[in-house]
């Protein structure tokens, strides 16, 4: 497509697009967006996208963990097996901050063990994750959790840093910090395990900070691309 050969022309790739569908929409509407997904993979493919990526919310109101769990698994079976047609990969993030999972009446997937137990039980091969650091922080992970992993289980990395004046547990989903910035998150333990796994995909950073819309952007971007080239080399 026109989108795709402007994206190449300019010495990029595309990272990750997001997944046009909601795991946990209503059965009716999941229905409607399964039929379109079709259509909406072909205008990504030929955009040049290889990969999508959606979260897992990790609680819910009525849906106790064993009815969430299978309607995730049934309904990742179905949507991979649609990616998988079109050569896509998808991945999963899980989100970690107890302040946000503990809202409602049943926690659901909001850790690595769980996220990985969930791909495993679709048996699709183009499902992984989506590693965030800050998840993983506030998941109260270590470099040692990352241990086992291969690049293949890995689709996509976001690396974050934390508040200093929250303990672990009090961490906000969207209040975060620029990688390195409060060295809360053991970054260096993080992506020296991801690197440890042979990962070279797209590595990002979302801090969700306000402030950096006010600055400008050309010093932003060399501030952020700083910061990833610390994190991807290790140096």
């Amino acid at each position: 497509s026109a989108h795709g050969d402007a994206v190449r022309a300019k010495g990029l790739q595309w990272g990750m697009a997001g997944l046009p569908i909601a795991l946990d929409s209503p059965a009716e509407e999941f229905r409607a967006a399964l039929e379109s997904l079709p259509d909406a993979l072909e205008l990504l493919t030929a955009a040049g996208v290889t990969a999508v990526g959606t979260w897992i919310r990790p609680m819910h109101q009525t849906l106790d963990h064993a009815a969430n769990w299978r309607l995730h698994a049934g309904r990742l079976s179905l949507v991979s097996e649609i990616l998988a047609d079109h050569g896509l990969r998808l991945g999963l993030e899980y989100i970690g901050p107890k302040t946000f999972w503990s809202t409602e009446r049943h926690p659901f997937v909001h850790d690595i063990t769980d996220a990985r137990a969930l791909i495993a039980e679709t048996d699709a091969s183009n499902i992984g994750l989506i590693l965030d650091s800050y998840h993983w922080y506030t998941a109260g992970e270590t470099p040692e959790d990352l241990t086992g992993l291969a690049a293949s289980d890995i689709v996509s990395v976001d690396i974050n840093d934390a508040r200093p004046d929250r303990a672990r547990d009090e961490q906000m989903d969207l209040d975060r910090r620029l990688p390195y910035d409060t060295g809360v998150i053991d970054l260096d333990g993080f992506m020296g395990a991801i690197r440890a796994a042979g990962y070279t995909g797209p590595v990002k950073v979302e801090p969700f900070m306000k402030s950096l819309a006010e600055q400008p952007v050309d010093e932003v971007l060399a501030d952020i691309s700083s910061r990833l080239d610390r994190a991807i080399t290790g140096a």
